[in-house]
């Protein structure tokens, strides 16, 4: 198998993303809700996710040929004997997008399947135009050519928190998720819900919030922002405390020093409880 340049295909992805992103910002400028799809309840899909799919799986899948697909809308080829899968997300945040309220991104990771983790990571937040990367062997990770880290906050109360509500899920566990949330609210710098856990995670990467948790995601949720996290060295974890987060449809992204106490408040036994 050939040897391949981690750093060479970030670039490459990134300037996939960028292009992607751009065609999204464009089609904003004249979209209306007439345009829009429902996959189930309060999800949605729009032309938009599609067109986006479509030109990031073609330019992916030159990039790259041996690999298969992981993609939000059903675009490239699924091969799960390939050494190597591209997860991707070509809207994430479409009811934002749809509403025009920001953030979204584009979300696109390099999965190498024999090692079982991510080797490239990119999201490409649209209304802002800034893209965060890193790629397998980097020192630390990046946002629009400079460094980013999670911040040193150690303790909640001096965290701002970021969560998301997945579609469908469970009542106990819907429920779990409000208390938790309510509890940030009162004894942190404030919980936020941003649409996109793309962003939120990329957000944690560069330090403009310290924690970010959800369960019921998908790996194009997760890939590539969980991985810039850990390379701006922050602390990713699923809900059991293990590493399975990509597929595994729950993270803990948090700065080192409220790892701890975050986990302790929203998953581990308390999580468990609520299955």
């Amino acid at each position: 198998m050939r040897q391949l340049d981690w750093e060479q295909i970030c670039s490459r992805v990134r300037e996939i993303a960028a292009r992607a992103a751009a065609y999204i910002a464009d089609e904003r400028r004249r979209f209306t809700t007439d345009k829009v799809e429902t996959k189930g309840v309060h999800n949605f899909v729009s032309y938009v996710d599609k067109g986006a799919e479509r030109m990031i799986v073609e330019a992916l899948g030159t990039l790259l040929p041996e690999a298969g697909f992981v993609a939000e809308e059903g675009g490239g080829r699924t091969d799960d004997r390939a050494p190597y899968q591209w997860i991707v997300d070509p809207l994430d945040g479409t009811t934002n997008f749809v509403h025009g309220l920001p953030p979204y991104a584009v979300s696109i990771a390099l999965w190498d399947a024999r090692a079982r983790e991510t080797v490239v990571g990119v999201v490409h937040e649209v209304t802002l135009d800034e893209c965060f990367y890193t790629w397998r062997g980097a020192e630390g990770a990046f946002l629009n050519g400079e460094v980013i880290r999670v911040s040193d906050v150690a303790q909640v109360d001096d965290a701002l928190v970021l969560s998301g509500l997945a579609y469908g899920l469970d009542p106990a566990l819907a429920e779990h998720f409000e208390r938790s949330f309510a509890h940030f609210n009162r004894h942190s710098h404030g919980a936020r819900r941003l649409g996109s856990a793309a962003t939120d995670l990329v957000y944690v990467a560069a330090g403009r919030a310290d924690a970010f948790y959800q369960i019921g995601l998908s790996p194009w949720d997760v890939a590539a922002g969980a991985f810039i996290v850990r390379q701006a060295g922050g602390r990713v974890t699923d809900f059991r405390g293990g590493e399975d987060y990509v597929f595994g449809r729950s993270v803990v992204a948090t700065t080192p020093g409220v790892w701890n106490e975050v986990f302790g408040l929203v998953a581990g036994e308390t999580f468990n409880e609520c299955e």
